[in-house]
């Protein structure tokens, strides 16, 4: 999920582990040649940890088992999306804390990324990520309502978001135009903001913000 120069010849990286949940650990040699090539975020690596006690940082012993971000070097909105969600999953996860819920929505997204409609699939996997760390918007409620546009204007807490009517009613729409998702993006966005980000003082990834641009 991220990674960070650590004295001259190593690395800090945090990994996402369906067991563990996030944990950061020491590569050594993490900038050799061999090494640095697979240490990509969103590549999948097998890992060894080593720590003298749980309250340490340990270090890490690492391999390869299935590249992702070197698949999609040349597609700058897939490479925003999987620096994106990665980003949001290293700031929110607590330490050592498994969540096998979103290990296997984050999963499924970067098997579907491939797909034509990724960037929906991501939208939706980022509204599942809301409810797994205890905020269900409960857009279900607005149903009800009537709209004559693929938009509907709805208050959730304090705040007042322009909803997408295929997320309130939990249906993958056919040809999203760009401002369909801009707006969808937006949204989510918006919700992750308000929610966990701006009461907590964090900082937002520079590569969710991005990704939104692409669609602008």
């Amino acid at each position: 999920m991220s990674k960070r120069k650590f004295r001259e010849n190593a690395n800090i990286i945090n990994v996402f582990s369906k067991n563990r949940g996030k944990v950061s650990g020491v590569v050594y040699g993490g900038n050799s040649r061999k090494i640095k090539n697979y240490l990509q975020i969103s590549n999948k690596l097998y890992i060894n940890h080593n720590a003298k006690n749980e309250n340490r940082l340990g270090y890490f012993k690492t391999e390869l088992m299935k590249p992702i971000s070197p698949l999609y070097f040349n597609d700058k909105e897939r490479s925003s999306a999987l620096l994106s969600i990665s980003s949001i999953l290293n700031v929110l996860l607590p330490d050592s804390q498994p969540n096998q819920n979103i290990y296997k929505s984050f999963e499924e997204f970067v098997n579907s990324i491939k797909l034509d409609n990724w960037v929906i699939l991501y939208i939706f996997l980022e509204l599942s990520l809301i409810k797994d760390l205890g905020y269900d918007p409960n857009l279900e409620q607005f149903k009800k309502n009537k709209s004559e546009t693929d938009f509907q204007k709805i208050k959730i807490d304090t705040f007042t978001y322009d909803a997408p009517l295929y997320l309130i009613q939990n249906k993958i729409p056919d040809n999203p135009s760009k401002n369909l998702i801009k707006t969808s993006l937006n949204f989510t966005r918006s919700i992750i903001q308000n929610r966990f980000f701006l009461p907590n003082n964090l900082s937002f990834p520079k590569s969710r913000i991005l990704l939104e641009s692409y669609y602008t």
